[in-house]
């Protein structure tokens, strides 16, 4: 779950790889409008650049704005990964306004002799840098590197790719900890100052990029890497967001798309305010179903209570508690507020596998100490054990805000929290204030929702968790409705957790592979549970 703005969450890879990083060192996250700028099916290398030869090297250690750390291990498999950068045009629409460098990442296929090509992933965000959680994620894919070179991306403004850059490390702290969900009128003017403050620095820093970072560029950069990587046909997996970047890239080139497929699918259909509540609803489940194995466990869970409302009766009351007084964050020398405490409760809700972590976390809340919530709500925001950021969040709110329309004022935002109240009284008010985070952007955004209708396209494999908190699983049936007859095939999974091949389900695995690997499609409506 995303802070600013609300709409489209990091994906289970990007969420929890990086969840996982920062806990083991702390204990020893349409209108159908379309500019096609110019490009269309006849012009679609308009800057010349197709022809480009990629320079792959040995990968060098990520980036500040990828999230640091080191140089990626050797994949699964033996080999190695190799990286390099590839120029696209800055504005499709004007190929003579110059290029960006776009930073990608590979490991050949290990079967040489039946390789089929190139398998590009986005693993979502907006925003998650593709170049460090495809080596995090890479033993998941070993089956599929046997006949694909795994490739992947920091799209444009993100990581290594001319990244979008905000505010310094330290004013992040404080924007980050801030009441994002203000209880007065004295709280609601700094909340607005903030953004603004915030959507300041953004123009000051990367003005020149912010009109462009929107999905339709990305999708055409993906078009471009393609062809360069000398692929006819786009082989494509894309997680959360991801699914949104390929149902639009569908729709521009339904005649390039190869075996694709979708996973943890963001609605189509809905605007700010529908995937918003949508999210609030959804956060509200996984919460649910969290609590109710709490209940299930009895003495066992470090939660008291009897019943759901009861464990949940707990996490209402510590946010109520950190709204008037923040608590210390172990030795840390920094506290832990309302708004941490939220974006961490929702960063563990991502993966079952983080439910002991969240328990954990809010009972040692529960006792004075919010040190685990903080690595969690780290973990969201891209913040590293020693303090510095990835651009993560700048990407993600400057993506959102370059794709939807729609700016909300205070007062538009006040007059519906009712409404996200009713959806989760955990989740509502955080969810429903996060509708304002394009309100000061300096830039203007394309679409209402996104056209992903692609006729003429190969069939593309959606798959829907009905237990996922971020993208909920009605967007995977509205996700094959709108791509068109003949081109969604649903693929159900009946788990917990945000995405369903990463979750380790032999069957959502199976039936991907597939697809991917063999070309079987699955049957329509085919469940998995």
């Amino acid at each position: 779950m995303e802070r600013h703005p609300a709409p489209r969450t990091r994906t289970r890879a990007a969420a929890a790889f990086g969840a996982a990083v920062l806990l083991a060192t702390a204990m020893g996250c349409s209108s159908g409008a379309k500019d096609d700028g110019g490009l269309t099916a006849g012009n679609a290398d308009p800057a010349g650049l197709a022809g480009q030869k990629l320079d792959w090297k040995a990968c060098r250690a990520p980036t500040a704005a990828e999230g640091t750390g080191p140089a990626p291990s050797p994949p699964p498999g033996g080999g190695e990964w190799k990286c390099a950068t590839m120029k696209v045009p800055l504005d499709y629409a004007d190929p003579k306004a110059g290029t960006l460098d776009l930073a990608l990442i590979r490991a050949e296929a290990t079967d040489r002799a039946h390789r089929i090509g190139s398998l590009i992933f986005n693993f979502g965000g907006p925003g998650g840098s593709g170049v460090t959680t495809l080596p995090a994620a890479a033993t998941d894919y070993k089956a599929l590197r046997a006949r694909y070179d795994l490739v992947s991306f920091d799209p444009r403004g993100v990581g290594a790719s001319a990244p979008v850059q905000c505010e310094n490390d330290s004013q992040l702290d404080t924007y980050f900890a801030q009441n994002a969900t203000p209880d007065d009128a004295a709280q609601e003017k700094a909340y607005v100052e903030g953004l603004a403050s915030f959507a300041t620095a953004c123009q000051d820093n990367s003005g020149k990029v912010l009109p462009h970072v929107g999905t339709t560029s990305a999708a055409r950069d993906m078009d471009l890497m393609r062809q360069v990587l000398g692929d006819p046909k786009l082989s494509y997996m894309g997680i959360s967001y991801g699914t949104e970047l390929g149902g639009v890239y569908a729709h521009l080139f339904p005649q390039n798309v190869g075996r694709a497929v979708f996973d943890g699918v963001v609605d189509p259909t809905s605007d700010v305010e529908q995937g918003a509540i949508g999210q609030a609803k959804g956060f509200q489940l996984a919460l649910d179903n969290f609590a109710q194995n709490c209940v299930d466990r009895g003495d066992k869970c470090l939660l008291r209570g009897a019943n759901v409302k009861e464990v949940e009766d707990v996490v209402v009351q510590l946010l109520a508690r950190l709204g008037k007084k923040p608590i210390p964050a172990g030795n840390s020398g920094r506290s832990l507020t309302r708004t941490q405490a939220t974006n961490g409760i929702a960063q563990a809700l991502y993966s079952k596998e983080y439910w002991p972590l969240l328990e954990q976390g809010v009972d040692e809340a529960e006792g004075g100490d919010g040190a685990l919530l903080l690595v969690l709500s780290d973990a969201m925001n891209g913040r590293a054990k020693d303090g510095t950021y990835s651009n993560i969040q700048a990407a993600n709110a400057a993506i959102n805000c370059a794709d939807f329309k729609q700016r909300y004022s205070l007062e538009q935002t006040k007059a519906k929290l009712p409404e996200f109240r009713a959806a989760s009284r955990v989740f509502g008010d955080f969810m429903g204030w996060g509708l304002m985070g394009c309100s000061q952007w300096p830039v203007a955004g394309q679409w209402t929702t996104p056209d992903v209708s692609a006729p003429g396209s190969a069939p593309i494999v959606v798959v829907g968790n009905t237990g996922d908190p971020a993208t909920p699983y009605a967007g995977a049936r509205n996700m094959v409705d709108k791509l068109g007859p003949g081109v969604g095939v649903e693929l159900t999974y009946k788990g917990q957790g945000h995405g369903a091949y990463n979750s380790g389900d032999k069957c959502v695995q199976n039936a991907v592979n597939s697809y991917l690997l063999e070309g079987k499609v699955p049957s329509a409506g085919a469940v998995c549970q």
